[in-house]
């Protein structure tokens, strides 16, 4: 799968955990920032 479409992916289902429980933002945002990190780091090399 491709970078570019794994952040809509990522975001949907990180909004929906959010909208389920929202005591899991800040975790949800800090899983989602590393993960989109990772991905722009593997897509450059």
């Amino acid at each position: 799968m491709e970078a570019a479409l794994l952040h809509p992916i990522i975001a949907i289902v990180a909004g929906i955990l959010i909208l389920i429980k929202p005591a899991l933002l800040s975790y949800i945002v800090a899983i989602y920032l590393i993960v989109v990190g990772v991905l722009e780091i593997a897509a450059i090399y």
